[in-house]
């Protein structure tokens, strides 16, 4: 299996591993990148000196490439970008901000990008920043979205439209038949979060990854629009979000009602009850927790199940 984001990364299959907030550290995007896929160390919750301790521990972990998703919202951004360039990591994924702040200063330090959209109005301007490849994500995924709620099987067609660079989808995809669905829309890879936030090696609290088993359908929900879209887990915080907003609460009041550290104590620190717990709609038909190379088999085989299986459908018309 080998395509143009295979050569660019230099990885095995066409499968990048989100890199989650709480949930991506250096042993989920190692054991993602020594089985044939490309792991993403997240940033976004850690501070200049532990992502340097996680670049490093990857790095004694792998031998095959590996990267770091930043979310350009998140304070130290450009600490966080030193810690890179100074540890030689050669892939970064951007997300939550503009391409082209950060984009031209990576590249010259021999550092390949991705940006993460949630519509294809930002196709132009990552295309104007010289990214080397964009993620398209819809309002299927967990953790921060984007405002219009544009699904992944509207998203990845319509982005398509707009570039020929590398396209990746993401947001409701976690098994093989997803993978190429999303390739027949016109994706050359896939970017999976909350499948691998139910694995043995995502630093993410028992309870949560238990939490995340346990979900169905309908049991997440897009919340905190006035801020920043995020989709959560339906729990008692979630609860009080959705009545706050049902009220009318303001930006101030709902970003008061947040707080600092929620999305920690619910991810990381496992509190159910008071936690943000961020995961996306797929999470209804995850149901076991299981070791990264075992999900990466099982989707490759069923991918190629599947791309099988649609040689042979007939047609009636």
């Amino acid at each position: 299996m080998t395509n143009r984001i295979c050569r660019l990364f230099n990885i095995q299959y066409p499968i990048i591993q989100g890199g989650m907030i709480w949930c991506s550290g250096w042993e989920l995007a190692s054991a993602v990148s020594n089985s044939g896929g490309l792991g993403l160390i997240g940033a976004g919750s850690m501070y200049p000196e532990i992502l340097r301790e996680h670049i490093r521990k990857t790095k004694l972990a792998t031998n095959n490439p590996f990267g770091v998703n930043i979310p350009l919202i998140y304070p130290d951004t450009e600490k966080l970008i030193e810690i890179i360039i100074e540890e030689g990591v050669k892939i970064v994924f951007t997300s939550a901000g503009n391409p082209k702040k950060w984009t031209k200063h990576l590249q010259d330090n021999g550092i390949k990008v991705a940006h993460v959209i949630a519509n294809s109005k930002l196709v132009e301007k990552c295309e104007d920043a010289g990214v080397n490849a964009i993620v398209a994500e819809g309002f299927e995924a967990g953790g921060h979205n984007g405002f219009e709620e544009t699904t992944t099987l509207t998203l990845i067609p319509k982005a398509r439209e707009y570039t020929t660079l590398p396209l990746i989808a993401a947001g409701g995809i976690g098994n093989g038949r997803q993978m190429l669905s999303a390739m027949i829309l016109g994706a050359d890879a896939v970017q999976i979060g909350s499948r691998f936030v139910a694995s043995n090696e995502a630093s993410a609290h028992i309870n949560f990854k238990t939490e995340v088993v346990k979900t169905q359908e309908g049991g997440t929900s897009l919340m905190l629009k006035k801020l920043i879209p995020v989709r959560l887990i339906k729990n008692e915080f979630q609860k009080i979000v959705e009545d706050a907003e049902n009220k009318g609460a303001s930006k101030e009041e709902l970003a008061e009602i947040l707080g600092r550290g929620r999305a920690k104590l619910g991810m990381f620190e496992g509190d159910l009850v008071n936690g943000e717990l961020e995961i996306g709609q797929v999470a209804s038909i995850i149901n076991k927790i299981k070791p990264v190379k075992n999900i990466i088999d099982d989707i490759v085989l069923e991918y190629k199940v599947a791309r099988e299986q649609v040689k042979h459908i007939k047609y009636d018309f």
